[in-house]
């Protein structure tokens, strides 16, 4: 297979490279975990199965788009040709004199390279016992995900999810933050006291002995939370609100 024809206009993110799948319920997840940072760039290495695969298409749950325009191929030689670096992903170390790198490196290192205009891909192995040496041999670098030596096996949509993860958690647009501005120290030393009056005129603090530490509890909680200037006036109109009703 030639290396696809847009290859030079591609997005700039990695290609995953699922070598000699076994199911296509792992194919769809791991279409479905790809597609939740961004990533839609996905190859196929002879998959067990044949492709297209029925079973992929149903796990994939609105991620059909990434399987659609997947890439058939017979070998990692084929699958890679367009690709300027290349990362494997094992739990076992073979022997290889390679870098070996952790997922967020590796993914930190392939953001770099994409950014200069290179192109990455990432291989993944079958599920029964992922890359054989043969295969790891054509990649670049090694990525070894520290996992508990005594069970040291993901599947591998957990394995596509991981890099994916790592990949997408500094290059996707962070969530809409709030502009409103936290309370300052006399708006809620304010809220404090508004309370405390309210609480000693309903008989909160009993017996006497105890209302100093009660107090200081009270007081305690209002400076531990994160309150912005809306939540005081909210807070303020709620006791309001009860103290009228009463």
């Amino acid at each position: 297979m030639e290396p696809d024809r847009n290859e030079q206009s591609a997005p700039a993110v990695p290609l995953f490279v699922l070598v000699r799948p076994q199911m296509g319920e792992n194919i769809g997840a791991a279409a479905r975990a790809m597609l939740n940072f961004g990533l839609d760039r996905m190859a196929l290495v002879a998959p067990r199965d044949g492709w297209p695969n029925p079973a992929a298409v149903a796990m994939a749950s609105g991620a059909g788009r990434v399987l659609d325009q997947a890439r058939l191929s017979d070998s990692i030689a084929d699958a890679v040709a367009g690709c300027h670096r290349v990362y494997a992903t094992t739990a076992r170390l073979r022997g290889l004199t390679k870098p070996v790198m952790t997922p967020e490196a590796a993914m930190a290192e392939a953001r770099a390279l994409t950014a200069r205009g290179q192109r990455v891909a990432v291989l993944f192995g079958p599920e029964r016992a992922g890359l054989e040496n043969a295969d790891v041999a054509r990649a670049n670098a090694i990525v070894s995900v520290p996992v508990n030596p005594q069970f040291a096996s993901l599947n591998l949509a957990q394995s596509v999810l991981l890099m994916a993860y790592e990949w997408g958690r500094e290059t996707q647009a962070p969530a809409e933050v709030s502009e409103e501005k936290p309370a300052t120290a006399i708006e809620v030393e304010k809220l404090a006291a508004h309370y405390e009056a309210e609480l000693d005129r309903a008989g909160f603090f009993f017996p006497e002995a105890k209302a100093a530490g009660m107090k200081v509890t009270l007081r305690n909680l209002w400076s531990r939370l994160p309150l912005t200037g809306a939540d005081v006036r909210i807070l303020h109109g709620v006791l309001r609100q009860l103290v009228r009703r009463k």
